[in-house]
């Protein structure tokens, strides 16, 4: 039998729904229950894809391709449980597929409407998760009170009393703000959000409040009283420093404890949460410190990075190291030097990006890592510029670039125009739709025996997510492997070149795809485990 749990948020945005959702994932997985988790976005694009990384920070990849919400990343770093396509959707996703029933002619000429047809379009998405888990846990993106989240509030009340108690739950994630000048914190935004969620038919059974401080007895009965809560259901969910710590704060608080008492499930005395706990020992006491530069154009907000920074501290955990990030707008380095931003870091990571703005930046900070033999690693666009700084600077090729920024003499990077995936070919023309069109999802690659890839891997054929639209053009390979720039990795037709490496630079790596969307904390990707080795091998040269 699969039980729902539905995760709502009120007052304010950004309160942590997702890593709550993920957290709890958490605990029941350490429970020996199988979980799937989902998120509900209220917004009408059809997905993140085509939306600014300011807006809306990364976007996440799936392995079947799908650009999908960052919180899918939170539930695969902390339940291993890959995420699929369909454990994302839209409210554009869900009113076109309402409107292309229409189009057909499946409603038989009813009126279309969003209750019933949008709401039980979003019922069959929730419902197809039904008998693939032990739980199933629904993240309802937004705040409650939001006129774009109606349909899917209305959507849960509807599933949730179809479902009975006994196998559906709301927990609502509320914010206790402090006020300092009065010296506590306060609990009328929390009842204002639950009452806002009762008017639309919904009563949560669990309060996760969110709070910079302990949340006093006295304040937790008074939510409870005007909630309408038992006082053991409404849960602290207070500060810490490190999102890994999350699960055992959330179970010594009581949040497994009651969930479980509200599916009538007799608890498990013998939970093992050592794995998180020894992760947050390591995150806690490390042995070292290395320092990263990120050189990228999105660095103002952190979440457009965010599978990104979370995988480089799990190459520190791997490495029993704190990874101290400094983030670097790469357009600096087109009004100044690179050496007074660089000269005091271990490694230098150029992250994936679009568009031309801050390119040259980029190809500064390529040079200064390999000039200077500082631990380099290029993900995606970080590649492709390692590649053209490698073209310019040492095959004299002056004209070398990308096509992405226009018309140019040395299309070292060009648009890809079709490519092989599975046993179909896929084509992609310039002036298609931008929403989904790129090369996305999981793809295989072939390393070169002996190559720095395949020792970091410890193999020679591995599979790793893409989400790009330009590829290196592999007719340029001689004349870079000439110059010191080793092509370690293709596809397996060998068109497209998927790693160049340096064999002349104690750690240069550049790759076409983004492992940082596989990296866990139990289980670090190995390439940024590789990365965090030679930087810390670099911080003992400093």
């Amino acid at each position: 039998m699969t039980r729902y749990i539905f995760i709502t948020g009120g007052v304010v945005s950004s309160l942590g729904k997702g890593l709550a959702s993920a957290a709890l994932g958490a605990l029941l997985q350490a429970r020996g229950y199988r979980v799937r988790l989902c998120k509900l976005d209220p917004y009408l694009n059809v997905d993140p894809g085509t939306m600014s990384p300011f807006q809306h920070g990364e976007v996440y990849v799936t392995d079947d391709g799908a650009e999908t919400d960052l919180d899918l990343g939170h539930y695969e770093r902390f339940t291993g449980v890959p995420a699929r396509a369909r454990d994302n959707t839209t409210a554009g996703q869900m009113y076109l597929s309402v409107l292309q029933k229409e189009r057909r002619g499946d409603y038989l000429g009813a009126t279309i409407q969003v209750i019933p047809h949008i709401t039980n379009e979003i019922k069959s998405f929730m419902a197809e998760k039904d008998s693939t888990a032990d739980f199933v846990l629904v993240e309802v993106g937004g705040t409650v009170g939001d006129i774009e989240s109606l349909p899917f509030l209305e959507a849960i009340r509807q599933f949730g009393n179809e479902l009975g108690p006994q196998r559906s739950l709301y927990i609502h994630v509320t914010l206790l703000p402090y006020i300092s000048t009065a010296g506590e914190l306060k609990t009328k935004p929390t009842q204002h959000s639950v009452k806002e969620l009762m008017s639309v038919g919904i009563r949560p059974s669990i309060l996760l409040c969110r709070a910079d401080r302990a949340i006093e007895e006295e304040e937790r009965r008074k939510i409870a009283l005007f909630c309408n809560l038992d006082v053991e259901n409404v849960i602290p969910a207070l500060d810490v420093s490190t999102i890994y710590e999350v699960p055992l704060t959330y179970h010594r608080e009581g949040l497994d404890r009651q969930v479980m008492a509200h599916f009538g499930i007799r608890d498990i005395p013998n939970l093992d949460l050592s794995i998180w706990e020894r992760i947050v020992k390591r995150i806690k006491d490390p042995e070292g410190e290395v320092k990263i530069a990120i050189v990228g154009k999105y660095t103002n907000l952190a979440d457009s990075y965010k599978s990104l920074n979370e995988a480089l501290v799990h190459g520190g955990i791997a490495n029993n190291v704190k990874v101290r990030l400094k983030f670097i707008e790469s357009e600096i380095f087109e009004r100044e030097g690179t050496a007074p931003h660089l000269e005091d870091v271990h490694g230098i990571l150029v992250p994936g990006g679009f568009g031309e703005r801050g390119t040259e930046g980029k190809i500064r900070a390529v040079q200064f890592a390999r000039e200077n033999k500082v631990p380099y690693f290029g993900i995606c666009f970080g590649m492709q510029m390692a590649v053209i700084e490698a073209a310019r600077n040492l095959c004299g090729l002056k004209g070398a670039s990308s096509t992405e920024f226009g018309p140019c003499s040395e299309p070292v990077v060009g648009l890809m125009t079709e490519w092989v995936k599975g046993n179909a070919l896929e084509s992609r023309q310039e002036e298609a739709d931008k929403g989904g069109t790129m090369r996305l999802g999981s793809y295989p690659a072939l390393l070169g025996k002996g190559s720095l890839a395949a020792q970091a891997y410890g193999a020679q054929a591995i599979q790793e997510r893409h989400r790009h639209r330009y590829e290196v053009n592999i007719t340029y390979k001689d004349q870079l492997e000439k110059a010191g720039l080793l092509f370690s990795g293709l596809s397996p037709d060998g068109k497209l070149p998927e790693i160049v490496e340096r064999t002349d630079h104690p750690w240069f790596l550049g790759v076409q795809f983004h492992p940082e969307l596989k990296s866990k904390p139990f289980e670090p990707h190995p390439l940024f485990t590789a990365f965090i080795g030679a930087a810390l091998k670099q911080s003992r040269l400093v």
